[in-house]
C-alpha cells in the first residue's frame, strides 16, 4: 500500500509494547509475564473501541513466537515477526466473532487446536468481538478454554465484557483496557503531524482528542478527514466548523453576555447557535466551565459553577424527552442569568445580618402589647382541639359536647368546665366518659384532670321541676356535686390495675406466654 493511501490508524499502528499510547499498566504486566515466563494459556482483553485490544494481542503473539523469544521487545527481523507484522503468519488464527458466531465456526477451531503449530512456538488464537458469540458456541469452547494443549495460546478481544457468560471470563485472566487520556492522544496527534508535515493549532488539536471521546482510531480518523479539508493547516476555526464545534471564543462570548446579563446580546447569540445541534451546544458550555474552574477562573464563584451546571444538566435532560432544542437554550440561558440575580440576594442577606434593623425594637415592642390577646386565643386553642377530636371520633358526640359543655379555664392541670347537659346528652356523656379523658389527657397533658360545676342559669330554670322526694347526691359539697357536675364520670369507677392482675384469665395467660412485663393501656 502506498504511503498517500494508507490511512493514519494503519500507518501510524503500534508494532511494540513501547509504542502502546495510554495502557502503561498492561504492557508492564504483559511484559513482566514474558520476562518471567509465567504465561497463562487464555487472555481476555476488553475495554473502549480504539483503546488498543487488537494491537495488544497482536504484539503479544509476535512477542510469543519471535526466534529470539519468548521476549517482550520483539526483533521484528526475523522470519517470524516479519509474517506477524504483515497479519499472514500461519499460526496466529485470527477470527471475526461478529461474522463467525455459531458452534460450527467454533468447532472448526477446536479441530485446528489438536494440530501443532507448522513453523512457531505457539499456535495463537485471536478472537475479536468475542460477545457476539452464541450461546451453544460459548458452551462448546469451555473445555478447550479450560485446557488447551500446552502449544496453545488463545487471546480474546470484546468492547463488552458484562454480555460475556461467567464461566468464560473465570478460565482467563482479564484485563481492561481504560480510556486513552487526551493529554496522551494530543501529544500522538504532534508528533504524527510533525512526521506527515502538516502545520497546526494546539486547540484544533484539543478539539478533535475531544470529538475521539477517548479513542485513538476514531481520533486518527477525524485528523484524517481534518487534514484534507483545511488543507494541511490544522486551525481551531477550520476543525470546528468540520466537526460542528462552537469556537473558544464564540463559548466566551456567550458567557460574557450571561455574566453582563446583557439580553440584546444573548438574543443575538441564539440565532447564531440555530444551525447547530443544542446537545452539542451544552457540551461544548459543560466543557468550558470544567475547564474554567481547573484553571481558578476568578469569573466564577464555586456557587456559580454549581447553579450553571445544574441548569445545563436540567436542559441536558429536557432536550432528551424531544422537546424544542432552540427554545430549550433560549430558556437556559435566561435561567443562567436568574442564577447571577440569587447571587445578590445572597449578598443582601449577609450584609443585613451584620446590621442591626431599627425597626426591631418596635416590632418587639408591639408583639408585647399583643401578647395577652395572643395568649388567651392560645389557651382556648386546644380546648377547640378536644371538640375537633371527639367530633373526629363520633360526630353526635361532639355536637353534645360543644351544645351543653361550656369553657372556664385550665389552670394547675385542671381543666374546669360548665355543663348544661339534659338526660340525653348526659347519658350520651357518660358513655363516652373514656374518650373525653383519654382526649383531654392527649391535648391538655397526661396530668390533665376534669373538673365539672354547674351552670347557675341552667340550674335555675331546673328548680322549679325538682320534688321534695329528690335525693341529694351523695357527694354534695364536693367540686363536683350536682346532678349534672359530672354527665360523663358519674356512676363509673377506675378499674384497679392489681385487681386485673389479679384475674384468673390474665395469669392463666401470663403462665402460657411466659410474659416478663405486662402493661395496662386504657381503651379508647
Amino acid at each position: 500500500m502506498s504511503k498517500n493511501s494508507t490511512v493514519l490508524a494503519l500507518k501510524y499502528r503500534p508494532s511494540s509494547f513501547n509504542e502502546l499510547i495510554g495502557q502503561d499498566s498492561i504492557t508492564k504486566t504483559l511484559t513482566k509475564a514474558i520476562e518471567a515466563k509465567r504465561l497463562s494459556h487464555a487472555y481476555l482483553f476488553s475495554g473502549l473501541r480504539g483503546s488498543g485490544k487488537t494491537s495488544t494481542a497482536r504484539i503479544f503473539s509476535k512477542a510469543l513466537i519471535c526466534e529470539h523469544g519468548p521476549t517482550s521487545t520483539p526483533c521484528n527481523e526475523c522470519l517470524n515477526c516479519t509474517l506477524a507484522n504483515e497479519n499472514r503468519h500461519i499460526d496466529i488464527i485470527e477470527m471475526d466473532a461478529a461474522s463467525s458466531r455459531k458452534i460450527d465456526d467454533i468447532r472448526d477451531l477446536i479441530e485446528q487446536v489438536k494440530y501443532r503449530p507448522n513453523s512457531a512456538r505457539f499456535k495463537i488464537f485471536i478472537i475479536d468481538e468475542v460477545h457476539m458469540l452464541t450461546k451453544e458456541a460459548f458452551n462448546a469452547l469451555l473445555k478447550t478454554l479450560e485446557e488447551p494443549p500446552p502449544y496453545v495460546k488463545i487471546i480474546l478481544a470484546t468492547t463488552d465484557p458484562l454480555k460475556l457468560p461467567a464461566t468464560i471470563i473465570s478460565r482467563t485472566q482479564h484485563f481492561r483496557f481504560k480510556q486513552i487520556p487526551s493529554s496522551c492522544i494530543i501529544t500522538h496527534l504532534e508528533e504524527i503531524l510533525k512526521k506527515e508535515e502538516v502545520l497546526f493549532e494546539l486547540e484544533a488539536l484539543q478539539m478533535l482528542s475531544k470529538a475521539g471521546g477517548g479513542s485513538l482510531r476514531d481520533t486518527l480518523t477525524l485528523l484524517d478527514q481534518a487534514i484534507l479539508y483545511s488543507n494541511q493547516n490544522l486551525k481551531a476555526d477550520d476543525i470546528a466548523s468540520m466537526l460542528g464545534l462552537l469556537t473558544p471564543e464564540e463559548i466566551g462570548n456567550i458567557f460574557d453576555a450571561i455574566l453582563q446579563k446583557d439580553s440584546k446580546e444573548i438574543f443575538k447569540l441564539i440565532k447564531e447557535f440555530e444551525e447547530y445541534e443544542p446537545e452539542v451546544v451544552i457540551d461544548e458550555l459543560i466543557d468550558y466551565l470544567k475547564d474554567r474552574f481547573f484553571e481558578e477562573d476568578s469569573k466564577f464563584s464555586t456557587l456559580i459553577y454549581e447553579r450553571f451546571f445544574r441548569i445545563l444538566s436540567e436542559t441536558r435532560q429536557l432536550l432528551s424527552l424531544n422537546a424544542d432544542g432552540n427554545f430549550a437554550l433560549a430558556l437556559l440561558f435566561f435561567k443562567m442569568v436568574e442564577a447571577l440575580k440569587l447571587k445578590d440576594i445572597q449578598e443582601l442577606i449577609d450584609s443585613f445580618e451584620n446590621k442591626e434593623l431599627p425597626k426591631l425594637q418596635k416590632d418587639e415592642t408591639s408583639a408585647s402589647f399583643q401578647a395577652p390577646a395572643q395568649k388567651q386565643k392560645d389557651e382556648k386553642s386546644p380546648y377547640k382541639t378536644l371538640v375537633a377530636k371527639l367530633y373526629d371520633r363520633d360526630f353526635d358526640l361532639g355536637e353534645c359536647f360543644e351544645k351543653e359543655i361550656s369553657f372556664i379555664s385550665y389552670e394547675d392541670d385542671i381543666l374546669k368546665l360548665s355543663s348544661r347537659a339534659g338526660e340525653k346528652c348526659k347519658q350520651k356523656l357518660r358513655n363516652a366518659s373514656s374518650i373525653i379523658k383519654h382526649f383531654s389527657k392527649e391535648v391538655f397533658g397526661l396530668e390533665a384532670r376534669i373538673e365539672i360545676v354547674q351552670d347557675e342559669e341552667f340550674e335555675k330554670e331546673l328548680a322549679p321541676k325538682k320534688t321534695v322526694e329528690e335525693k341529694p347526691a351523695e357527694n354534695e359539697g364536693a367540686p363536683n356535686a350536682g346532678c349534672v357536675t359530672a354527665p360523663f364520670e358519674e356512676g363509673l369507677t377506675e378499674l384497679d390495675p392489681n385487681n386485673i392482675l389479679n384475674d384468673p384469665f390474665i395469669q392463666k395467660a401470663s403462665e402460657l406466654f411466659d410474659a416478663k412485663k405486662i402493661e395496662i393501656h386504657p381503651k379508647v
